[in-house]
C-alpha cells in the first residue's frame, strides 16, 4: 500500500491523472438511471466524478480515498457543482468510520490495486456495509495469467480474477460481466472488465 500511495500521490502532484474526466463512465450513469436514489458508497473516489454525479441525481453519498490531494480537489469540485458529498480520508480496506447500510457501492479502478490480503479485507467491509439486494459495480484491470505487470508498466497491478470471483462468491452474486480493453492516452492498452454484483 505504501508504494501504491506514493505512486498515486505523485500522479496527483504532477497532474498525471489519466482517469480525470467530468463525468463517470457510461456504465455508472446507466446504473444510476435504473436505480432509485438511496445511500451510495464511492470507493477510491479520486477527484469525485462518480460521487458528484450520484449526489446530483438524488443519492446520499459517502466517498473514500487515501490520497489527501485527490480529496481536496474532489471537495472543491463538489462545492462548485453544488453537490453534497461526504468525503472521507481513509483506506477502502478499513472503513470502520462508516456504518451501513448502503444501496449501491461503486469502484472504478481502485480495488484492482489490492493484494490478496487487502482484497479479502475490502470484501469483508463491503459485506458489512451493503444491505441485502444492494448493487456493487466494479471496474478493474485484469491481470494476465495471474502475473503482475512488468516494471515498465506503471499502471495498476491488476485483478487476479479467479481470486476475486472466489472471494466475492461469499455474500455476493455476480449477475453481469463485461470484459474489454482499456486504451490509454500513451498508446498502452490492457485487459479490463466491469463486474455487476448483488449483495445476497
Amino acid at each position: 500500500m505504501d508504494d501504491g500511495y506514493r505512486q498515486l500521490r505523485e500522479r496527483y502532484e504532477t497532474g498525471d491523472v489519466p482517469w480525470d474526466a467530468e463525468l463517470p463512465p457510461p456504465e455508472v450513469m446507466e446504473m444510476v438511471e435504473r436505480l432509485p436514489p438511496g445511500r451510495a458508497l464511492d470507493l477510491g473516489c479520486g477527484y469525485g466524478r462518480t460521487a458528484i454525479y450520484l449526489a446530483q441525481h438524488g443519492w446520499q453519498v459517502d466517498a473514500v480515498d487515501f490520497v489527501e490531494l485527490a480529496l481536496e480537489e474532489a471537495e472543491r469540485r463538489a462545492a462548485e457543482a453544488g453537490a453534497e458529498v461526504a468525503f472521507h480520508h481513509g483506506s477502502v480496506t478499513d472503513l470502520d468510520f462508516l456504518d451501513g447500510l448502503y444501496d449501491l457501492a461503486v469502484d472504478v479502478g481502485c480495488g484492482h490495486a489490492l493484494d490478496e490480503e487487502a482484497l479479502r479485507a475490502y470484501r469483508d467491509e463491503l459485506r458489512r456495509l451493503l444491505r441485502t439486494g444492494a448493487v456493487f459495480l466494479f471496474f478493474a484491470r485484469i491481470r494476465d495469467g495471474g502475473a503482475d505487470p512488468g516494471e515498465e508498466d506503471d499502471g495498476p497491478r491488476g485483478l487476479d480474477q479467479p481470486l476475486f470471483r472466489r472471494y466475492f462468491a461469499q455474500g455476493f452474486h455476480l449477475y453481469r460481466y463485461e470484459p474489454g480493453i482499456t486504451e490509454m492516452d500513451d498508446g498502452n492498452s490492457w485487459k479490463s472488465a466491469w463486474f455487476w454484483l448483488r449483495r445476497t
